[in-house]
C-alpha cells in the first residue's frame, strides 16, 4: 500500500471514530436534540468529523468551480452534505461523506493494483548494456549502442538490446514477454531479444537493433498508450456523465422547490422535507459507479492480459475481440514454425533411410539452400571431412545438384562410399533418364539417384507449430465460428495444414496483394453477423497491409517482423496461436464485466431516485442513497479489479 492510501486510511479511521463518538453523545442526549431541524452546539460538535473526513471533497469542488468543471461528483457530493448539515441531518452529512471517501479509498486501491499489474512490465527495462570498446567491457546506457556493436550480458542480467548470440550458450527466463514460464535455450546463431533474463551462461550479442527499436522498447511504448484508445463503453460513459450531472443537479432543484409551492404557504417541515428528498436525490445521482468502473475494467483487462504476454493496444480493440467470430491466419510462421524440415524419408531398394539422408546432405553440403539446410540439420551424425568431394559439385539450375559423395583415400571406414549422388526435383530426374516414381506427399519433395539409380526421396516441410491444432479447437470452443487459412503455398501443402488442423477454409496460392482481395471479401460477406469482427493474424513484412485492414490486426511478436507488429492492433509475445484464443476469452470475460457493472449500476440508482423523489423511503433516504451511491460504487469497483485476475 502506497503512502498516500495509507494516509487516506487513517483520516477514514480517525473521522469514523470521532463520527461514532458524536453520534453516541446525541444518542445518549448529551447533546441537545434539533429544533425546527437546525441546533447550533449539535452542528458545530458534529462539524469536526465533518471537516476532518471532507475536507479533500470540499477543496476539490472549489477548485474545479474556479477552473468551470463545475458538475461533477465532488460538487454534487459537497452540495448534497451541506444541504443535508442546512435542514439538520447531521450524522446523515457526515456519514455520506465518511462513506465516498471509503469507497475513493477502494476506487484508489483498485486503480493502484491494475497500474502495477502493468507497471510490473516496465521492470523488463535494462538500466545499463555491457559494451565491448578498445578491448575493454564499459557499462553504458543501451541508448548508447549502435546496430554491430558486440555486449556482453552476464547471468542475471537482462538483455538490454536485440541481437544475435555470436559466442556463448545460456538459457532465457523469458516470462516477463511472454508469460512463458519454461526457460528457452540458446546458442550461438540464435536470435535474442531484449528485456529476456539470461539464467546461465555469459554470451556476446552482436546488437542488431538500436535501443529505440527494440522489443523491449516498442512493449512499454504499446503498454503506455494502451489507454489513450477508448473503447465505444468508455467514450458513452464520458458523454452519458457530461449531460447526466447537470440534468440530475437541474432535477433536484425542482424537487426541492416545485412541490412545496404547488402544495401551497406551509411551515418550515415541509420546505425540510422536500429539501432533504433532493439532497438524497443528489447523493443517489453521483454516477462515479459508471465513471470508475468502466475504464477500470477494461484496464485490468489490458494488465491482465500483458501478463499472459497478449499486448493489446487500446481498450477499443479488447472491445473488438470479444465481438470476433472470423480468423483469418497467415500460414508461415504463424500457424508453422517458418523453418523446414525433413518430415519423411522414403528410400527405395536396398538403400538404408539414414544413407538416403547422408547421401542428400552432403551433395547440399555447401549450399545456402533452405531446403539445404534442413537436409543437413536432420542428419543426426555430423558429415565428416572427406565425405564430399569439393571438386565434383555442379549446380543444375532449376533442377537441383550433382555431387560425388563418399569416402576418399585415408577417410574413415566410417564413411559412405564414394557415389555419384544426383540431388533435386523430378526435373533433374527427367532430364538424367532415371526412373523414378513420383511422390504426391505435401511439402518439397527432394528425388536421390546414387550412380544413376533411382534411391528415393525425401520429403521437406514447414512444420506446424505443437499448439496450433489446440488453438483452433480453443477458438470453436468460445464462439469463433469461421477459421480461414491465407497462404502463397500449394493447394497440396495449404490443404494438408488446414486439414491437419481443422481449418474451414483455406486460400492457396497467394500473393500479398492477394491476401489483401481475400480479406475485403471476407468483410463485405454478407453472412456475416451484425456488429461481428474479423481478425487476421500474421507475422511477416508482407502481411502489414492485412493487419491494417482487419477489424483486429493480430501479430506474433516474438519473433514478427517490425511492420507485422506496428501495424497490428494485438501482439502475442510468445508467438503462439493458443494465445488468440486466450485473448479473445479475457476480452469477452471484461465486457462481460463491464457490462454487469452498468445494469447494475443504472438499475439500483434508477430505483433509488423514484423511490426517493416520491417519498417512499421516508427517514431512511439518505441512508438508502448512500448505498445507492457509494455502496453501488464500491461493489462495481470490486467487481471491475476481478478482470485483473486471469488464470
Amino acid at each position: 500500500m502506497k503512502r498516500k492510501q495509507k494516509r487516506a486510511l487513517a483520516e477514514i479511521l480517525i473521522s469514523g471514530a470521532i463520527f461514532l463518538v458524536c453520534e453516541g453523545l446525541s444518542l445518549s442526549g448529551v447533546l441537545p436534540a434539533p429544533t425546527d431541524g437546525y441546533d447550533w452546539v449539535t452542528l458545530c460538535v458534529f462539524l469536526v468529523p465533518y471537516f476532518c473526513i471532507g475536507w479533500r471533497v470540499l477543496a476539490k469542488a472549489a477548485r474545479n468551480i474556479a477552473h468551470g468543471q463545475v458538475f461533477d461528483e465532488n460538487f454534487l457530493m459537497a452540495l448534497a452534505t451541506v444541504g443535508a448539515l442546512c435542514i439538520g441531518e447531521y450524522p446523515e452529512a457526515v456519514f455520506v461523506m465518511l462513506f465516498y471517501r471509503v469507497g475513493e479509498w477502494f476506487e484508489d486501491l483498485a486503480v493502484g493494483r491494475s497500474r502495477a499489474s502493468i507497471a510490473a512490465l516496465m521492470q523488463i527495462r535494462p538500466d545499463s548494456a555491457n559494451l565491448e570498446r578498445d578491448g575493454a567491457v564499459v557499462e553504458v546506457s543501451p541508448e548508447e549502442v549502435a546496430v554491430g556493436d558486440i555486449i556482453q550480458v552476464r547471468p542475471g542480467e537482462k538483455i538490454p538490446l536485440d541481437g544475435v548470440i555470436l559466442e556463448g550458450a545460456t538459457t532465457l527466463d523469458t516470462v516477463a514477454l511472454t508469460g512463458e514460464s519454461v526457460p528457452r535455450d540458446a546458442e550461438v546463431g540464435d536470435t535474442v531479444i531484449s528485456g529476456c533474463v539470461n539464467q546461465s551462461g555469459l554470451i556476446r550479442v552482436q546488437v542488431s537493433k538500436v535501443f529505440g527499436e527494440s522489443t523491449v522498447s516498442k512493449i512499454l511504448s504499446l503498454v503506455e498508450n494502451a489507454g489513450e484508445r477508448k473503447s465505444r463503453s468508455e467514450h458513452f460513459i464520458t458523454r452519458f456523465a457530461k449531460y447526466y450531472t447537470p440534468s440530475v443537479v437541474i432535477a433536484a432543484v425542482l424537487l426541492a422547490v416545485l412541490p412545496p409551492l404547488i402544495i401551497g404557504p406551509s411551515d418550515f417541515s415541509v420546505w425540510s422535507t422536500w429539501i432533504y428528498r433532493a439532497m438524497s436525490f443528489l447523493v443517489v445521482s453521483c454516477p462515479c459507479a459508471l465513471v470508475i468502473s468502466v475504464p477500470l475494467s477494461f484496464f485490468g483487462g489490458i494488465g491482465g492480459a500483458s501478463r499472459q504476454g497478449i499486448l493489446i493496444k487500446g481498450s477499443n480493440y479488447l472491445e473488438a475481440l470479444a465481438a470476433c467470430d472470423t480468423v483469418v491466419f497467415d500460414k508461415t510462421g504463424t500457424l508453422t514454425e517458418g523453418r523446414f524440415a525433413v518430415s519423411e524419408i522414403l528410400p527405395s531398394g536396398d538403400v538404408s533411410p539414414d544413407d538416403l539422408l547422408r547421401y542428400a546432405a552432403g551433395a547440399e553440403a555447401y549450399s545456402s539452400h533452405p531446403i539445404a539446410r534442413a537436409l543437413r540439420e536432420a542428419v543426426a551424425k555430423p558429415l565428416e571431412e572427406g565425405e564430399l568431394h569439393p571438386a565434383t559439385v555442379e549446380e543444375i539450375a532449376g533442377h537441383g545438384v550433382r555431387a560425388t559423395v563418399g569416402t576418399v583415400a585415408g577417410s574413415s571406414p566410417s564413411c559412405l562410399p564414394s557415389r555419384q549422388v544426383l540431388c533435386g526435383n523430378r526435373r533433374l530426374m527427367e532430364s538424367a533418364g532415371v526412373a523414378y516414381a513420383p511422390c504426391d506427399r505435401p511439402g518439397t519433395v527432394v528425388y536421390v539417384a546414387l550412380d544413376g539409380v533411382y534411391a528415393g526421396c525425401l520429403v521437406v516441410a514447414d512444420r506446424i507449430k505443437a499448439d496450433a491444432a489446440g488453438a483452433m479447437e480453443a477458438l470453436r470452443a468460445c464462439g469463433v465460428t469461421r477459421t480461414v487459412m491465407l497462404t502463397g503455398d500449394g493447394e497440396a501443402v495449404a490443404g494438408e495444414v488446414a486439414r491437419q488442423l481443422g481449418i474451414s477454409e483455406y486460400r492457396a496460392g497467394l500473393l500479398p496483394g492477394d491476401k489483401v482481395d481475400c480479406l475485403e471479401s471476407i468483410l463485405n460477406d454478407s453472412h456475416r453477423g451484425r456488429g461481428s469482427k474479423v481478425a487476421f493474424v500474421g507475422d511477416g513484412i508482407n502481411d502489414a497491409p492485412v493487419l491494417a485492414r482487419a477489424d483486429i490486426g493480430i501479430a506474433m511478436g516474438g519473433m514478427g517482423s517490425d511492420a507485422a507488429i506496428e501495424a497490428a492492433d494485438v501482439v502475442l509475445m510468445d508467438d503462439k496461436p493458443s494465445g488468440i484464443a486466450k485473448a479473445v476469452g479475457i476480452a469477452r470475460r471484461t465486457l462481460r464485466i463491464v457490462r454487469q457493472n452498468i445494469v447494475f449500476a443504472l438499475a439500483v440508482k434508477a430505483a433509488v431516485l423514484i423511490l426517493t423523489a416520491l417519498g417512499v423511503l421516508g427517514d431512511a433516504g439518505m441512508w438508502v442513497a448512500v448505498f445507492a451511491d457509494v455502496g453501488v460504487a464500491v461493489l462495481a469497483i470490486l467487481n471491475a479489479m476481478r478482470a485483473m485476475r486471469v488464470k
